[in-house]
């Protein structure tokens, strides 16, 4: 640490602001204490609010209490109090204090709870071990050191401890004073004591200890990645001296100090542990973070990235969709990677929106646009070539912040012609730039490229940003150098054309196109996999551990996509989806054998496992990569496969032998294992049950594969009709519960599930059969909550709570136009068009008490189930 950087002597000791937190024991607004607070110091309490993990701790006389003649009457303030008792109940979050003082006493004063970290005697005594075991030396030592202590000093000067004594000076006239201190010396002298000195007090030890090694011991102990640490004493210091670059020191009062920042006295400690608090839980609870449903899209088929309201690249993983991601801060913070362009002023963009039909995204703020799109790329390459076009004559903002690996290594750039390099990477990745100057500073371990450009003033009144990931520098060059707008048109031509094709209905069309564009986005063109969603970890419920990587292709999800999309005219991508399935089951021991997901590029996933540095959206952590549901049982997962079989055979005319063969082995796999339990269609972290949706997908197999048998007068195995009726049979007899009246979500079992549904939308039950109909309206009651459908209400095995899940909203309203409910179907619908984001995106859930979405962004359940309802109720109104 460096000595003091910054004063705060020009606030008074007690502020209009810590009056505030002083009577009502929290800060309640954090704009009164940015106006009381140094900037540079609210900003870094900004700054280290935002730390994965977080340590504030504090020494106690002087910091969180005032200094008193009377030892005894030091208690601290009680908004000091507050602060630190909610910090350390906060996630993610640690507390405590470091004081001369005896443990005992310490925790009789401070009054502070268990959650808080207390430690006596400079370290010596902790909160784990107060009555501290002396070996045999130390304790004859403290005897004989007590004897000589009664002789020596003052009765009134000493206060005993466990492994010592504190003598105190405050007070004390000069000649007293002095033969306090000449006591001292001579007991250090004769004893194995160790000495430590304060402002106005000297801790006598037999056992060494410093507040330095206090610290790092609670840091160690609380695995925090940041600490924060106020004191006012001198013994305070080795714990100063011990900060990191991350770290925040900060000195009450004026003496001298390796600290970053000084506090006048105890009345400012309290507002800023108050302020730390606020922040923190602010920023834990995501009420400043962006909010997922606002950030949209980029997408050619190959590579996707998001980019926020702001027009910052928040999120792009390279080069394939389950790569590490270069920019990450949709994931933490800033220093997570980022590419931003904004109005130098400072002030907000105007609008965002996409395109007419495409994936180009153009955000506007006032004299200035910025248009931004992945660029096409040969199918054989794993280039990606991000665009970014400025136009306009207001000064515009350019930082350029990768982080290579999700941050987990220091990133340097360097400056080329028209450009700038990242380096250290296996394959080029630059920004080019024709025209611009960039300046490299420096960010923690790693550097931005900064430049600010008026782009009226270049060429053609344009400023085009290129960045190249991969050996396509020369495509990238061209673009830059000239070609953009070719590209551009180019870009904008393979979407119009491709939603020119599609069968959209006459309600709701731009919504609709909306979504197919999301779903064709999200198909990987080059291998014919089909994503989840693009990105990972974003919670189901904020400062939660429900924070999964969908960036795979399941065999279920993918097969409703390509449903979807062939559902409004496009066959390609069913085509290509199976092709990349057959390609799989080339590779599988058995059909039965199928895992439930695997990579776009068909390999198996790496080992589940959690990037620690990184805080998370909205500081829900833990952040994802991985998953380990490719090793669940998930035996519904050829019942998707098959109705997409039935469904596309049906749009060609024809039964290409490779897909009466990818039939047969659908049902081959559900004839060997379908009467097993499995870990069902949401994937529960717990023993595999009998999953009534699980079942009625084996159904669907058997049932569509001989809907495919008689459409080409195929001859079926005769063993296929029986199995058909033995299922259907078996989930009659188990799946449907008498004393709750519908079908539940396993055999023998109580709970709900919106995917019971399913025993009506697939055909299994008739619509007008009483079992689904109560199921359709059980469902209703326990499940909907306003314009939501939650999945289930039980125990799942893990904790925390998630939001409602768009695509059993979808569900729902399918049910109800099933049942004759049309007015009900379309009220609802409503209501999940209306929770469609600013540029038409959903993700997977929404919290309808926060009133906020949740999930991995944007959801291809949520947006295929979109599509199918507003089908069905357009074909409802046309009929």
């Amino acid at each position: 640490m460096s000595t003091v950087e910054h004063d705060y002597n020009d606030v008074s000791p007690l502020t209009p602001i810590s009056a505030s937190v002083s009577s009502s024991g929290l800060l309640g607004d954090l704009a009164e204490a940015s106006r009381a607070l140094p900037d540079a110091l609210f900003r870094r309490l900004f700054e280290v609010s935002r730390s994965p993990s977080l340590l504030i701790a504090t020494d106690y006389d002087g910091t969180i209490a005032p200094i008193v003649d009377n030892p005894a009457e030091a208690y601290p303030l009680e908004s000091s109090v507050d602060s630190l008792r909610a910090l350390a109940l906060l996630p993610s979050t640690s507390a405590g204090v470091i004081s001369g003082r005896s443990l005992r006493d310490l925790a009789a004063m401070s009054r502070l709870p268990r959650e808080v970290h207390l430690f006596g005697s400079h370290g010596g005594e902790t909160d784990t071990d107060v009555h501290r075991a002396l070996d045999p030396s130390q304790r004859t030592t403290l005897e004989a050191f007590r004897r000589d202590l009664v002789d020596a000093l003052p009765p009134e000067v000493i206060e005993h401890k466990t492994a010592g004594a504190a003598v105190h000076l405050r007070g004390l006239d000069e000649v007293t004073r002095r033969r306090v201190e000449d006591g001292i010396a001579a007991l250090v002298e004769d004893h194995a004591i160790f000495p430590t000195r304060g402002k106005q007090v000297v801790d006598l030890s037999v056992v060494p200890s410093s507040k330095a090694e206090a610290l790092a011991n609670l840091r160690a102990r609380t695995g925090a990645d940041v600490v924060v640490f106020i004191g006012d004493d001198r013994s305070d210091e080795g714990a100063m001296e011990t900060l990191g670059d991350l770290d925040l020191g900060i000195k009450v009062g004026d003496d001298e100090t390796h600290a970053d920042f000084r506090l006048p006295d105890p009345n400012a400690v309290s507002v800023v542990l108050a302020a730390i608090y606020e922040l923190r839980k602010s920023w834990l609870f995501g009420r400043e973070a962006t909010p997922i449903d606002r950030h949209s899209l980029l997408g050619n088929g190959q590579s996707t990235a998001l980019v926020d309201p702001h027009g910052s690249i928040c999120w792009m993983p390279h080069p394939l969709p389950h790569s590490a991601s270069m920019f990450s801060e949709i994931l933490g913070t800033a220093a997570a990677g980022y590419f931003a362009v904004d109005a130098a002023s400072g002030v907000a963009p105007l609008t965002q929106r996409y395109l007419t039909h495409s994936t180009l995204l153009e955000t506007r703020w006032p004299g200035l646009s910025c248009i931004d799109y992945l660029a096409p790329v040969d199918g054989a390459s794993d280039d990606t070539i991000v665009v970014r076009v400025l136009t306009g004559d207001a000064p515009a903002r350019i930082r350029f912040a990768p982080r290579l690996d999700y941050a987990t290594v220091p990133t340097r750039l360097a400056p080329v012609r028209d450009g700038v390099r990242v380096l250290g990477t296996a394959e080029p990745i630059m920004l080019i730039a024709p025209g611009v100057d960039f300046d490299i500073v420096e960010s923690g371990q790693s550097q931005t490229a900064e430049a600010t450009v008026v782009p009226s003033e270049f060429p053609g009144g344009t400023v085009v940003l290129v960045l190249a990931c991969g050996s396509g520098t020369g495509d990238a060059r061209y673009i830059a150098e000239g070609g953009e707008e070719r590209v551009r048109d180019q870009a904008l031509r393979f979407w119009t054309n491709w939603t020119s094709t599609l069968s959209i209905p006459s309600h709701h069309r731009e919504e609709v196109i909306r979504s197919a564009i999301t779903l064709r986005a999200l198909c990987h063109e080059p291998t014919g996999g089909i994503l989840a969603a693009p990105t990972t970890s974003l919670p189901e419920g904020i400062g939660g551990v429900r924070n999964w990587d969908y960036r795979y292709t399941w065999l279920r999800d993918g097969s409703m996509t390509a449903r979807a999309l062939l559902a409004l005219g496009s066959p390609a991508e069913a085509e290509g989806f199976l092709s990349w399935l057959t390609g799989i089951l080339d590779h599988t021991v058995a059909p039965e054998q199928l895992h439930p997901l695997y990579a776009v590029d068909g390999s198996a996933l790496t080992t589940e496992a959690v990037l620690a540095h990184l805080p998370g959206y909205a500081g829900s952590r833990p952040v994802r990569v991985g998953n380990a549901a490719e090793h669940q049982v998930q035996l519904d997962v050829f019942g998707p496969i098959t109705e997409l079989l039935d469904e596309l055979t049906e749009h060609l005319g024809e039964l290409p032998e490779a897909y009466w063969k990818l039939t047969t082995q659908m049902v081959e796999a559900v004839s060997k294992r379908w009467f097993e339990a499995d870990h069902g269609i949401w994937e529960a972290r717990r023993p595999p049950k009998h999953n009534v949706y699980t079942r009625v997908m084996c159904w669907v197999t058997v049932d569509r594969a001989l809907r495919i048998a008689e459409r080409f007068d195929r001859q079926p195995p005769g063993a296929w009709r029986q199995l058909r009726e033995e299922i259907k049979s078996d989930i009659l007899t188990h799946g449907y519960n008498e004393e709750i009246g519908a079908f539940t979500v396993a055999y023998g079992e109580t709970d709900l599930d919106s995917a019971c549904l399913f025993v009506g939308l697939s055909g299994l039950l008739e619509p007008d059969d009483p079992r689904f109909i109560a199921t359709v309206d059980a469902i209703e009651r326990e499940l909907r909550v306003g314009p939501t459908v939650f999945r289930y209400r039980y125990e799942d095995g893990l904790p925390g709570l998630e939001g409602g899940f768009h695509i059993c909203t979808t569900w729902l309203i399918e049910a109800f136009i099933k049942v004759g409910r049309i007015d009900d179907a379309w009220d609802l619908f409503r209501q999940l068009d209306n929770l469609l984001g600013p540029t038409g995106l959903l993700p997977e859930e929404y919290d309808p008490v926060a009133e906020m979405h949740l999930g991995n962004h944007p959801q291809a359940y949520s947006h295929l189930g979109y599509i199918r309802v507003a089908q069905m109720l357009d074909a409802h109104r046309q009929s």
